[in-house]
């Protein structure tokens, strides 16, 4: 028991190892556990949120207003990601070949390019909010009660992609620690604000809606003021000094040359999963939806502790490939697949068991519950897909392939997803049954492609 907690502690205070030269195993778990928590932590945002709005006086459009914010607002995280994505790469590589300065130079320049992209993203979400959620599939009255929750959340997506970005560089350098715990305190503080913005206490007025996005921004922004201490001012592997911002074209280059297709990578994705939700608010209005969304946060809250325990394998794949040590790189894949599987086959086996009790956690409303219900029965089919899917992915943008995932993301949400889900639903009559069923057939299919071609090995030639 010793030994194990000795482990945990180790996992929990970010030392810095080298992951190149330690047994895979404890290479694997000592960046999955923190990487696991910080995202589980991530998934949180959205339950806290949830669960309050859900318990408002109009929770029917509380819920479609949030669940429809967050998917426009996934566009911003596929840059986020993206942009984490070329950060973990180049700073995973560079700190494999034992530079770390060079590392934080780059790490610099992420940043800069970042924060220039999503400003001007973020001022178009602010001006155009309510025809946001319009376009979405929200009824005018719905999109006119919900319209300053979407703008606050727009107006501050430059936060979001702090916190994602600056993650995305500490797992880079292997400390997945400082990662974890920003989003530990910016949870903290949107659970405690939660509640007092949006019901109100003492002095302060209650704003329902929009006092969930306000808590939430404010606890991302405390959240992102614990990172740039890490990395600005304390003394850690990555430290970023002032003048490494003043633009590198060579560095920027690299940048974008991985970003650019990793950001494609997942803006596919995002805009799939945004047609899902129009499809499913359109065929079955605002209680489908709001099903929908339900399940999808809990969806969530499982997977994304399993898409961090795939982030383990992309650190470990970029730092062995700079220390020319192909073959650990590849047992360390094969090593988190194994873990990831397993992982995905217990969540399965919750939603199957559980699904009724979790949704009415969130609802008691008879009709959104039961849309809920099935939605999580049906997309639960292809969770242990879903878990080997994540590896692969993640490996491939690890090694700085950003393309491969981009061009099965393509064929698999936009060639065969968008088109499934809307033959069963609309060609067959399925409505919002045959969105759900569309899940997990084009995520069985985006696994089964990406598995054969990460066992080609192109991947092991990538120069970044």
């Amino acid at each position: 028991m010793k030994k194990y907690l000795n482990f945990l502690k180790r996992a929990f205070n970010g030392e810095d190892v080298d992951y190149t030269k330690i047994s895979i195993r404890s290479a694997v778990l000592l960046l999955a556990i923190p990487m696991m928590l910080e995202m589980a932590m991530e998934s949180v945002f959205a339950l806290v949120d949830l669960y309050f709005v859900g318990h408002l006086k109009e929770s029917g459009y509380a819920i479609q207003t949030v669940g429809l914010t967050e998917s426009v607002l996934s566009v911003m995280y596929s840059i986020a990601i993206g942009m984490s994505m070329a950060a973990t790469a180049l700073v995973a590589r560079r700190i494999g070949e034992k530079n770390p300065e060079q590392a934080s130079r780059s790490a610099a320049q992420v940043l800069f390019v970042s924060f220039m992209v999503t400003l001007i993203l973020s001022v178009f979400g602010v001006i155009y909010a309510e025809e946001i959620l319009i376009l979405m599939g929200s009824k005018p009255e719905a999109a006119a009660y919900g319209k300053d929750f979407t703008r606050l959340m727009m107006g501050s997506s430059v936060i979001i992609m702090l916190l994602f970005l600056i993650n995305g560089i500490f797992r880079g350098a292997g400390n997945a620690a400082i990662a974890m715990k920003s989003l530990w305190i910016a949870n903290i503080a949107n659970i405690i604000l939660c509640p007092i913005l949006i019901k109100g206490f003492g002095p302060i007025p209650a704003m329902g809606l929009t006092g969930a996005a306000l808590a939430t921004t404010i606890g991302r922004s405390i959240g992102v003021v614990y990172q740039l201490y890490h990395l600005l001012v304390a003394d850690t592997q990555i430290r970023i000094k002032l003048h490494y911002f003043k633009p590198d074209l060579k560095l920027i280059k690299s940048v974008v040359k991985i970003a650019t297709p990793g950001i494609f990578q997942f803006v596919i994705a995002s805009c799939s999963w945004i047609f899902l939700a129009k499809l499913v608010a359109t065929t079955g209005e605002e209680n489908a939806s709001a099903g929908y969304q339900t399940a999808l946060r809990l969806m969530m809250f499982f997977i994304l502790p399993a898409w961090g325990l795939s982030n383990a394998a992309s650190t470990l794949v970029g730092q062995n490939m700079g220390a020319n040590e192909i073959l650990r790189a590849e047992q360390s894949v094969m090593k988190t697949v194994k873990y990831n599987v397993v992982f995905m086959l217990v969540v399965s086996l919750i939603f199957f068991f559980l699904g009724d009790f979790l949704v009415g956690f969130f609802t008691q409303e008879a009709e959104i519950k039961n849309y809920a219900k099935n939605a999580l029965h049906i997309m639960s089919v292809g969770f242990v897909f879903y878990g080997i899917g994540m590896v692969m992915i993640n490996s491939f943008n690890g090694a700085g392939d950003t393309w491969t995932p981009t061009w099965v993301n393509f064929f698999g949400f936009w060639m065969f997803q968008i088109p499934f889900a809307y033959f069963l639903s609309e060609y067959l009559e399925m409505g919002p049954k045959g969105v759900f069923i569309s899940i997990p057939a084009a995520e069985t299919l985006i696994t089964v492609v990406a598995f054969i071609l990460f066992k080609k090995g192109k991947w092991k030639t990538i120069k970044v």
